[in-house]
């Protein structure tokens, strides 16, 4: 994956205001002729870019902020753009695409990526006890993030899939000794109404081994030709229709996103755009 360039707080919150949904909104009630209407639009259009910035910084505090208190306010980002009709009908607007980074999650990073969804579909009786051992570690025997996924959309739906999704999530244990990007590749199967992309896990690889890159050109080779784990497969065998889950999306506009676990939608899972691109239509 080509190194992407993160921007700054400063910088993302310049590009939220850069991104405003002003002109679109503005220009298609220019042709009123009550200027009500078109303070009234102007209102809201301010409100909900105040909103932005506010959950960005709930989310990027030192300290984890509560869930409840996120949950608040990504409702009221939610509330206005639909009202607004902004930031809606992800599954067709072609926003989705592009590199995102977490800003925040309900629970440990790890559990942004689809694989875990899958895991938990797989194993409904015994993943909470799993990931209760795990999310214990504390660090620095564990440390976990940046979390980053990369959507790209195929609008030729000759192949008949819509896309890819892929999640790294950077795991550094042993207080920083061993490091690797877990990463889980997904093939995007399917449209599930105006929100939802449904999603089938294929892959799991740890890539970029601090361990194997000790090993010098011989770790380099073994970390690019080593196979990656056909973790959907493995999934399927173990509860048949595991492998797929269903990411639902209810706010997508330029700088950021708002999704969920379409199995646990009470908690939302958001991120910041950090490039756009990645639709094809070859």
């Amino acid at each position: 994956m080509a190194s992407a360039t993160w921007p700054t707080s400063d910088a993302f919150l310049n590009g939220i205001r850069l991104y405003s949904p002003r002109h679109d909104i503005v220009s298609s009630t220019a042709s009123s002729s009550s200027t009500n209407t078109d303070a009234f639009s102007e209102n809201l259009i301010a409100d909900l870019q105040q909103r932005k910035i506010k959950l960005i910084e709930l989310c990027k505090r030192s300290s984890k902020p509560p869930k409840e208190e996120v949950n608040k306010h990504v409702r009221g980002l939610e509330m206005l753009g639909e009202q607004l009709g902004f930031g809606q009908g992800s599954s067709y607007s072609g926003l989705m695409a592009g590199e995102w980074e977490l800003l925040y999650s309900p629970e440990d990073v790890t559990r942004s990526s689809p694989f875990f969804w899958a895991f938990s579909k797989a194993f409904p009786e015994k993943n909470s006890n799993i990931f209760a051992i795990t999310d214990s570690i504390p660090a620095p025997f564990k440390e976990v993030g940046p979390a980053i996924q990369t959507i790209t959309l195929d609008t030729n739906r000759g192949s008949g899939e819509l896309g890819k999704l892929v999640s790294r999530i950077q795991v550094s244990t042993l207080g920083g000794l061993a490091k690797s990007t877990m990463t889980t590749r997904s093939s995007i199967i399917g449209s599930d109404g105006l929100e939802g992309l449904k999603l089938r896990i294929d892959t799991t690889k740890p890539e970029n081994s601090s361990a194997l890159k000790n090993l010098g050109n011989l770790g380099e080779l073994l970390d690019e030709q080593l196979p990656p784990f056909p973790s959907g497969e493995a999934l399927e065998r173990v509860r048949q229709g595991s492998s797929e889950v269903t990411m639902a999306t209810t706010y997508c506009d330029e700088t950021l996103r708002i999704s969920r676990n379409a199995e646990n939608k009470q908690d939302a899972y958001v991120w910041k755009r950090i490039s756009f691109g990645g639709v094809s239509e070859v």
